[in-house]
């Protein structure tokens, strides 16, 4: 259930890959890096709209014989005919715009749980978006659900103080889905829906909680096998977890 948090230099990490516990790189940040990441949630999508999301829903609607044009990621007009046709034939109302009940009846449930958490935006960083905050509570969940709630918030803290690091990606999307970064992404734990707890624990750090102290590393020492991540100056210790800068 623990994942050891094991982060090295990129030769470092690279190295480490088929060893276990989470793997976190550092400086190899380059698009590549991105590439096989899941779609990442924002909100209602409508004509305009451009990423992953487009590219998700598009490959959905092409798999059931909705649509027929390429999946790109953009939300044209022969995106909007097919969601228009998709929503009359699920009864839906056909204007064209993906929101909370075609997402549903798509299946696109992180979407959808996206937009129900849409009015629960942090309070202490306006920085933050809803699906960063529901990312970060199945970062946590998937990570540490086993830990006490303060070490919980503890996880979720070391993904906040790599998103201000200049050594990291600069959103918690970037952080979370860089390569060989935790074990929880490539197993697909990550893809499991958070309990409330997770999602408290989310809040509280996004509210500037940090029980880590700036910390951007933590590990399982009983399973953590790299000598690097020993190597780190240890600030403290919560649950199986060491944290460390």
């Amino acid at each position: 259930m623990k994942k050891a948090l094991r982060i090295g230099a990129a030769s470092v990490a690279l190295a480490a890959v088929a060893t276990c516990g989470a793997i976190f790189n550092l400086g190899h940040t380059n698009e590549t890096d991105f590439a096989v990441s899941p779609y990442v949630q924002t909100a209602v999508l409508k004509q305009g709209a451009t990423g992953g999301e487009v590219k998700e829903l598009q490959r959905r609607l092409k798999q059931w014989g909705y649509y027929s044009g390429s999946v790109d990621g953009v939300y044209g007009p022969k995106t909007v005919e097919a969601v228009k046709y998709f929503q009359r034939k699920n009864g839906l109302k056909a204007d064209g715009i993906a929101g909370k009940s075609t997402f549903a009846a798509l299946g696109m449930n992180d979407s959808v749980k996206v937009l129900e958490n849409e009015g629960k935006k942090p309070n202490g960083n306006s920085n933050y978006t809803s699906s960063d905050l529901y990312l970060l509570a199945k970062c946590i969940y998937a990570e540490a659900r086993g830990e006490s709630y303060t070490g919980q918030v503890a996880v979720g803290a070391v993904v906040l103080n790599r998103v201000k690091s200049s050594s990291f990606p600069n959103t918690i999307s970037g952080v979370i889905y860089q390569r060989h970064a935790f074990t929880a992404v490539s197993d697909g734990q990550i893809n499991l829906s958070p309990d409330q707890t997770a999602m408290n624990a989310a809040q509280d750090a996004m509210n500037g909680w940090d029980p880590t102290y700036g910390c951007l590393y933590y590990y399982n020492p009983a399973v953590a096998t790299s000598s690097w991540i020993f190597s780190r100056k240890t600030v403290t210790t919560i649950g199986k977890h060491v944290f460390a800068i």
